[in-house]
């Protein structure tokens, strides 16, 4: 996919409680279950479900996106009855007359256990692609910061910068533009790859990569991708406390 368009968005959820004694002695945020679903064009089904993984029973925030064609935005559902909430606002791939989009949603104070799973109901478009990974962060309660941004195509793209007050989870994002079915997507600035869909079917499907990095002070963030072949993409990184 291709897109003329680029969009930027910062934002800060929740305000930043004072320290306590008891915040000080709480384990640090860090990184749990993830999973990755990848649907090809025309090989779809509605509802889309991911995978089933065992997550903590209370104290994590819950990432999702759903990556495909626009009128698939049906609100995601999961196991636990968690509430989801839009994190920014949709990309829209735009040189395809707005017919496909990526969106973000995050449930805080989350709820899990074995055999969880989120799933979207396609309304639109039931067996288009669509492109859904699951991320559990633990130990955590907000997203503290995250930017989103569109990158023009080219061999490095980064993202938008995010700042951070204390030691957090970072969770990086990347959704490739090009009319390709074979790609890589390499995550720098001390991130680590932790789920892909680049081996796309033949019948085509939502590129997306999941970064992520543990950060133990404060500080401004941001993540590079080294991405063949060349092409643009939505990009997003979000620290959770």
């Amino acid at each position: 996919m291709r897109q003329a368009r680029r969009y930027a968005l910062a934002g800060l959820l929740f305000g930043v409680p004072l320290m306590t004694s008891a915040a000080a002695d709480a384990p640090a945020p860090s990184l749990g279950a993830h999973v990755f679903l990848g649907q090809g064009e025309g090989l779809g089904v509605s509802p889309a479900v991911t995978p089933a993984m065992e997550t903590q029973a209370n104290g994590s925030v819950f990432v999702i996106f759903n990556a495909g064609y626009s009128n698939n935005d049906g609100s995601p559902v999961d196991t636990y009855g968690n509430r989801w909430k839009p994190l920014g606002h949709p990309l829209v791939y735009a040189d395809y007359g707005d017919r496909f989009d990526v969106r973000a949603y995050v449930a805080t104070a989350g709820k899990g256990g074995p055999g969880h799973t989120v799933s979207i109901t396609k309304r639109g478009e039931p067996k288009g692609e669509l492109s859904l990974p699951f991320v559990e962060v633990r130990n955590a309660s907000r997203v503290q910061a995250f930017a989103q941004n569109y990158a023009e195509q080219a061999l490095v793209v980064a993202s938008d910068e995010i700042t951070v007050d204390g030691p957090a989870t970072l969770l990086a994002f990347w959704w490739g533009d090009g009319g390709v079915k074979r790609m890589t997507a390499t995550p720098g600035d001390g991130f680590q790859l932790i789920d892909a869909f680049l081996q796309l079917p033949d019948e085509s499907g939502v590129q997306g990569a999941v970064a992520w990095r543990q950060v133990d002070a404060a500080g401004t963030y941001r993540v590079h991708w080294t991405v063949a072949p060349v092409q643009g993409a939505a990009l997003w990184i979000m620290a959770i406390r």
